[in-house]
């Protein structure tokens, strides 16, 4: 009879950690650097290094004919696709952050030499992977994408505006409230030394920007629609001062959770995090940064527009 003592919860996950370390070591390995119309592939086969380069209409087929594989890509445009078509036909996939990837690249950098750093990287035991999104994820960030691109077309017309009035001596403050409030009355004073083209030209951009207030707010409307039927979206919206935006984008974001083992971990991964100069002995903790476009998206979102 074993009498060791039962395993704690760090060290079960060591140990599946371990194994699953070990499993994929014994898989066959795929390094794909994918592109839009040329893909360049690496593996080993007996030793022997294999190199394919296949146009789109290939790839496919020729994944579906390898045995069951761990197939590696880096996470970039159409990745989160090409790693949910793979796990169709029975592979599984790990998509690795490009910045990691690169320091395994050997030689000058080309297509064959990234699918081989890719082949590489992906079997480190502190590798940097990335959540594969399913549909309705990249749905939610293709609202937030859209809506912040009609945000910031909305801002440079806004500033536009402020500018070319200031040319004519009539400088605004530094809102956009106050933009939508004194331009109509810019426009109907007959006394200004506005010239028939410039008025004519300021109340085109004036209904532009009431068709982009307009395009914003019928997003939002759309973000709040998508907000109740989303089931993590429900469970955040609940904290307090958690809107829908924010609300939106951590569900898009971190999906099921299953790819951080802790909060801290999805924090780091946004780079909510400090930085760290530390040498020896000496711990050297520096400011709070957030790092990337992820980070910086979910601050815009807790800002007002």
């Amino acid at each position: 009879m074993d009498s060791s003592p039962p395993l704690t919860v760090s060290q079960c996950t060591r140990e599946f950690k371990r194994d699953k370390e070990e499993s994929e070591m014994n898989r066959n390995v795929v390094g794909l650097d994918i592109a839009k119309q040329v893909f360049h592939l690496f593996m080993m086969l007996d030793g022997k290094a294999i190199k394919r380069k296949l146009k789109r209409p290939e790839l496919l087929a020729f994944i579906a004919q390898l045995p069951p594989s761990l197939i590696a890509l880096e996470a970039c445009g159409g990745s989160h696709h090409w790693a949910r078509s793979f796990q169709q036909l029975g592979h599984d996939v790990e998509l690795l952050n490009a910045r990691y990837v690169k320091a395994f690249v050997v030689g000058n950098k080309n297509d064959f030499n990234d699918a081989e750093a890719i082949f590489t990287a992906v079997q480190q035991p502190r590798k940097r992977t990335v959540v594969i999104k399913n549909m309705e994820q990249q749905d939610l960030t293709m609202v937030h994408g859209i809506r912040q691109g009609k945000v910031e077309e909305r801002t440079a017309l806004i500033n536009q505006i402020r500018g070319h009035l200031a040319e004519r001596g009539m400088v605004l403050p530094k809102s956009a409230n106050q933009v939508r409030k004194q331009l109509p009355s810019i426009l109907e004073d007959a006394e200004n030394q506005l010239s028939t083209l410039s008025r004519a030209l300021f109340a085109e951009q004036y209904q532009a920007l009431v068709a982009m207030d307009d395009a914003i707010k019928a997003l939002d409307r759309q973000i709040d629609a998508l907000c109740r039927q989303n089931a993590l979206s429900k469970r955040l919206i609940a904290i307090p001062g958690v809107g829908p935006l924010t609300a939106t984008l951590a569900a898009a974001d971190v999906g099921d959770g299953k790819g951080y083992e802790s909060s801290r971990d999805y924090a780091a991964s946004l780079g909510v995090v400090p930085r760290q100069h530390s040498s020896g002995d000496r711990q050297v903790l520096l400011g709070i940064y957030p790092k990337g476009t992820r980070a910086n998206a979910a601050i815009d979102a807790c800002a007002p527009c």
